[in-house]
This record gives C-alpha cells, sequence and structure tokens, in this order.
C-alpha cells in the first residue's frame, strides 16, 4: 500500500505555526476558559491549535452522516475490532475560546487487517464499500462523536485515523482543516496482538518510523482509556476561521 505522502488542504499560517510549535519548535497549548456547560461536558477544557497533516490517498466524499461507523450500509455487515468511541471537541480559536457548533467532522481509517473501504488498491479492491467511514455535525458544544473500532495496520505507516473538518459556506468559502489521530505504540501493541489483528502480524512502522508522524503527530496522539473491551479517546482542537 502507497504511503499517505501527497500533501494536501492549506498550509498552516505563521500564526497557526507559531502557536503550535512556539519560537524552539515545541508544541504550544493555549489555555483558555469554556462555558460551564462546555466544561463539563467536553473531551477538553483546553484551547489547543494541532498541526494540519496530509489527507492521504484513500478520502471519500460519501456524505454518509452516521455516528456508528463500523458498519457498512451496503450489506449490513460489522467490521470485526475493538470498539473505541472517538469524541472531537471543536473550538473557535480567539480570546473565547467558544465551541464551534454545525462543523461537518469526517473520520475514515482502515478495518483491523489494514484494508479501507471504497478504493481501489494493489492490494485489495473494496470499491462500493462503505465501512469504517462517515460524518457528524459538531453540537452547540462543539462536539462530534464516533463509534468505530481500533485501527489496524498496513505497511509503512503507523496506526492512524484520518479526519476533515469542514465549516461554513460553499465550494472555495469552505474552511478545511485535514490531519491524523495517533496511538501510542505500547497500547498498539497490546490491541494488535488479540484476535482480529494478530492474523496480519507484527506492524512494521512504528509512531518514531513515521515520516507523517514525525511532522507533528505527538500533538495528536490519543490517550485512549479503556473500559471493559472497548476503549474511549478524545480530541480538542481550536481552529483558526479568522
Amino acid at each position: 500500500m502507497d504511503l499517505d505522502d501527497k500533501p494536501v488542504g492549506r498550509l498552516l499560517t505563521r500564526r497557526e505555526v507559531l502557536v503550535s510549535f512556539g519560537a524552539l519548535g515545541l508544541a504550544f497549548l493555549t489555555a483558555c476558559s469554556l462555558p460551564s456547560g462546555a466544561e463539563r461536558s467536553s473531551p477538553s477544557a483546553a484551547c489547543v491549535v494541532r498541526p494540519e497533516l496530509t489527507e492521504g490517498p484513500y478520502f471519500v466524499d460519501e456524505d454518509l452522516r452516521r455516528s456508528d461507523i463500523r458498519t457498512d450500509p451496503t450489506d449490513g455487515t460489522r467490521k470485526e475490532g475493538l470498539r473505541l468511541d472517538l469524541s472531537f471537541q471543536l473550538m473557535q480559536l480567539g480570546a473565547a475560546c467558544e465551541p464551534l457548533p454545525d462543523a461537518r467532522v469526517d473520520v475514515w481509517h482502515c478495518d483491523a487487517l489494514g484494508v479501507y473501504s471504497d478504493v481501489s488498491d494493489p492490494n485489495f479492491d473494496t470499491t462500493g464499500k462503505k465501512f469504517l467511514r462517515g460524518y457528524q455535525l459538531t453540537d452547540e458544544r462543539g462536539v462530534a462523536r464516533f463509534v468505530t473500532i481500533y485501527p489496524g495496520w498496513y505497511s509503512g505507516r503507523a496506526v492512524h485515523i484520518h479526519f476533515k473538518v469542514r465549516y461554513g459556506g460553499t465550494g472555495s468559502g469552505v474552511y478545511d482543516f485535514t490531519s491524523q489521530l495517533f496511538f501510542p505504540d505500547e497500547l498498539t501493541d497490546q490491541v494488535h496482538a488479540q484476535p482480529p489483528y494478530a492474523s496480519k502480524g507484527q506492524r512494521d512502522t512504528r509512531n518514531a518510523q513515521d515520516a507523517i508522524y514525525l511532522q507533528g503527530g505527538d500533538q495528536l496522539l490519543l490517550k485512549p482509556s479503556r473500559a471493559g473491551r472497548s476503549y474511549t479517546a478524545s480530541i480538542a482542537l481550536a481552529l483558526d476561521l479568522s
């Protein structure tokens, strides 16, 4: 499978670079107060700018609005794998750090064996299938929630989830932010030792060996918590809409 090595979308502005990396190239978090209700219900109470990363070759604009993306709506089958409840908290960067409602959040990733849906690849052809893809609109607290599975792996890439945020307007007037989420290697080792992941064997690329992760993936590293046989993870993002 090819590497996701073709950058797309807008580049970070100078302001975003300074906020994201600081003068010494380190991650910089801008804390701000949230409305009391949002703070209680959001995944994070921090206003955080994170780096934009490549979209990769497997984005398909399926226009599937749904929270549970594990099933394939074409035949009703559900992808096997450990359940992952994933939440996004979107904020508008600024002094008030206000929640961003009605933003569209698309999520897509490979299954437990490293296969994406609705693409033709030298290693597989899943054209017409629509598993592990979908979008949600953020609510009044700026939150979008998904039910999916812990991703598998494919050669040359660390384990990751793609996401795209679009907000406002039409055509060229739409704000577009695309990036990827990553997982701690130690946790992935534990998950991938279990079925159905184990049948694929040991992955060949860890975070520190992934060229895309090295572009700022440490700022997009999830910290999943376990609840029985499932996991819960969240990410907070502040978007500069100016």
